[in-house]
């Protein structure tokens, strides 16, 4: 039985010690985006499976759950949700645009611009199609990827989550100094955020800046002493010089 199906309807028996059950629907959407926007996919994950129970006819709640299983990286699982999500809502245009991600990271590249076009067609513009669509095209190696991640940041103008979510997409395909720039775009926009400190470490360490990871660590941990920045402190320490020639390399060569 796959994750996906696990929390489709959601466990009886989580955070029923925390949240009582009179919980509704609206409640566990809002902590779903909170969780989301804190960078703990996995509680996302659980909250809209939540949601689910109250309503199994929501878009949203099917929509983040493929989402976040892209976020944790089940690119498998989150391909099986969006199949499932797609028999119950086949013009929701942002499930059609994140089945098209899900089938991008996975290789299928001709089924996920297929995806990714359904959802640009349908004429909804939200920035997180333009996202997806930029995500598709990236994998694609195709320059329109710059263009409709420009024009999913100008549909959220000084919105730090875009910022962030374009950068881990960034990120993902190693376009460090460009998902960096994002990164810092976003903490001059909402510098108490921890997940943004994480992602400028994640960065900067992979393109030699030990030091400048270092305090963004420390910043992280400062905002946030339950955030896990052990890996990153890990690599961070155990740096080497041909580490920092090789991230130069790559900061230069991405410009």
């Amino acid at each position: 039985m796959s994750r996906f199906e696990n929390l489709e309807f959601g466990e009886e028996n989580e955070e029923s010690h925390a949240q009582p059950r009179v919980r509704d629907e609206a409640f566990f959407l809002n902590s779903a985006q909170s969780a989301f926007e804190a960078g703990k996919f996995a509680d996302a994950l659980r909250m809209y499976a939540k949601v689910l129970e109250f309503n199994p006819q929501s878009a949203q709640a099917w929509t983040g759950q493929v989402r976040m299983l892209i976020e944790l990286g089940e690119f498998d699982e989150a391909r099986v949700g969006a199949d499932k999500a797609v028999a119950f809502f086949p013009e929701e245009a942002e499930l059609l645009a994140a089945k098209g991600v899900a089938l991008a990271r996975l290789g299928d590249l001709n089924g996920a611009i297929s995806y990714s076009d359904a959802a640009v067609e349908s004429r909804v513009n939200t920035p997180y199609i333009w996202l997806a669509r930029g995500d598709v095209l990236r994998a694609r190696k195709e320059k329109r990827a710059d263009f409709c991640f420009q024009k999913a940041l100008d549909l959220a103008a000084n919105n730090w989550f875009v910022l962030w979510l374009a950068s881990r997409i960034e990120a993902f395909y190693h376009r460090f100094a460009r998902s960096l720039k994002l990164a810092q775009e976003a903490l001059a926009l909402d510098a108490a955020r921890a997940v943004l400190w994480l992602q400028a470490a994640q960065c900067q360490l992979a393109l030699g800046l030990t030091t400048q990871a270092n305090h963004s660590l420390e910043q992280a941990r400062e905002l946030d002493p339950d955030c896990n920045t052990s890996e990153l402190s890990s690599r961070a320490s155990e740096s080497t010089f041909l580490d920092k020639v090789a991230g130069r390399w790559r900061q230069w060569f991405q410009k």
